[in-house]
């Protein structure tokens, strides 16, 4: 048994949950503390937070440490969002927290910070797994921007950001002075032309049954109002749309005291249900689910799946394949072509492991950079690798750290161009010693594979190698001519052979 503690420093509030982990009783909430504590206005207003705020964000992380202290915590992660990652001073910040509260403080980027809710969700079990074999969207609202992901038929297809906050909307409205009367119409002017491109380009004719929302205002009133049935907080929308304007006709008083919520949120939950209400319509969902989880879940499963003291209960690695084969469909490229770069880029990997060092996460790594291999042709066939590489850090691919996705842009990229060595990579990119060592050896082993297939017919049968001292044997079954294969093979070879100390050889066997 271990007991652990999430910390979210959010945009609008401060809060911990403290669990209990073990591998025979999964993850049990013990405690819950909060703040309310607005970093976002701060940020989104002036684009830092001031000394105030900080001095106000460490007096209560050093309660936290406290009633860390208290439980015998063993372990904790605090993770920042948007507001911490969008303000100019975030690394001197970030220092004067561990300084003055012992709390190191990780930044994370906004698809990790989804990413962790998603796999919080996922961790309900059955009532997600049930509602995504329809198609489903999860709407996560947060403080500088919603995520919009679809599911179908169990797969996640796509996901999508827009900078449209309840906090970022409401400095905007304060900005503008109006009256609540009017925040209808103006959310409407700032969300529904956002809205009609995002149904364009990922909708299309797709019928979206169900919506998960993932919020800190709506969740907390649908976990308790709608708490009948197998699963709390699960509603049809004409019932949840009656249900709200029924509390808009409440005082902000006496919401808090039915609720349980402080005054200065009923603004943001007001504003948070204009925007579900403009992406319900847009989508012309049926049915509502707020599991009530919190980014503060998401840490602590993300703690529990990487100590192996509980099994994930969803492939949450195939999601991030169905999502990157998504964007390949989107850039043209031919899901056959990736498939068998795929299957031999992996069987080189494979064979390399007691010479290359690397881990399964690079393994999938590689599995994208083959699936996003030839991207950039969509824009130019001429500057394919510059393209590609400028597509695949302008897209979202949720599951990937920036620096993950960075590493797979440079792969594709130097798979097409010529590789260009630490000092010169570095004055383009923050990239440290380690990133940039993963990208060389990944694009050794892309570019072999890249090589067996030259002419894009897919003419091999069966790929085998074996490794043998300083040689890697790369055994094709074929019939067809491969000379072209072969001729290209060399180059590409050669890089392979500087970055492992080993030549990679080709040998043709032939099938009757």
């Amino acid at each position: 048994m271990k007991t652990f503690a999430a910390i979210d420093v959010g945009s609008f509030e401060l809060s911990m949950k403290i669990f209990e982990i073990s591998a025979k009783m999964g993850m049990r909430e013990i405690d819950h503390i909060m703040h309310h504590i607005d970093l976002g206005m701060d940020t989104y207003a002036t684009g830092k937070i001031s000394y105030g705020r900080v001095d106000e964000l460490c007096r209560y992380l050093n309660e936290y440490t406290q009633i860390m202290k208290s439980y015998k915590a063993s372990e904790y992660k605090a993770y920042g969002t948007s507001a911490i990652r969008e303000t100019e001073n975030t690394a001197i910040i970030l220092d004067q927290v561990q300084q003055r509260t012992g709390i190191r403080i990780e930044v994370i980027s906004n698809l990790e910070q989804r990413f962790l809710d998603y796999k919080a969700i996922a961790f309900k079990g059955g009532a997600f797994n049930q509602l995504i074999e329809k198609g489903t969207a999860i709407v996560d609202i947060g403080g500088g921007s919603i995520q919009l992901s679809l599911f179908d038929k169990d797969t996640l297809i796509s996901t999508q950001n827009l900078r449209l906050g309840v906090l970022r909307i409401r400095d905007y409205l304060n900005h503008l002075d109006v009256g609540r009367a009017q925040y209808g119409m103006l959310i409407g002017e700032l969300v529904d032309s956002q809205l009609a491109v995002f149904r364009k380009l990922y909708l299309k004719e797709k019928q979206i049954t169900n919506i998960i929302v993932v919020d800190d205002y709506i969740s907390h009133l649908m976990q308790k109002k709608f708490v009948s049935g197998e699963t709390a907080g699960q509603v049809e929308v004409e019932a949840f749309h009656q249900f709200m304007r029924q509390l808009q006709e409440k005082t902000p008083q006496e919401l808090t005291h039915a609720f349980d919520m402080p005054e200065e949120s009923v603004i943001l939950l007001y504003i948070s249900y204009l925007l579900l209400s403009r992406i319900i319509a847009v989508m012309d969902a049926k049915q509502l689910w707020a599991p009530g989880v919190t980014l503060c879940d998401g840490i602590a499963y993300e703690y529990a799946e990487k100590n192996k003291i509980i099994l994930p209960n969803h492939n949450f690695e195939q999601d991030i394949i169905a999502c990157t084969q998504n964007i390949s469909k989107r850039y043209r490229g031919s899901r056959k072509r990736g498939e068998t770069l795929e299957k031999i880029a992996l069987t080189i990997y494979d064979s390399m492991k007691r010479i290359h060092g690397l881990g399964e996460r690079d393994r999938l790594l590689l599995r994208i950079a083959t699936l996003l291999h030839d991207c950039g042709k969509y824009i130019s066939l001429v500057n394919l690798g510059e393209c590609s590489y400028s597509i695949i850090m302008a897209t979202e691919i949720i599951g990937l750290s920036h620096i993950e996705r960075e590493i797979v842009a440079n792969v594709v990229k130097y798979n097409h161009l010529e590789f260009e060595y630490y000092d010169d990579m570095g004055r383009q990119s923050m990239l440290d010693k380690e990133s940039y060592l993963k990208i060389a050896k990944l694009t050794a082993i892309l570019r072999v594979a890249n090589g067996l297939d030259r002419s894009h017919k897919q003419k091999f049968k069966n790929v085998k190698t074996r490794l043998r001292e300083n040689e890697l044997v790369i055994t094709v079954e074929t019939n067809e001519d491969i000379t072209l294969e072969k001729g290209m093979f060399n180059h590409r070879a050669e890089f392979f052979e500087e970055v492992y100390s080993v030549r990679p050889v080709i040998k043709q066997k032939r099938t009757l």
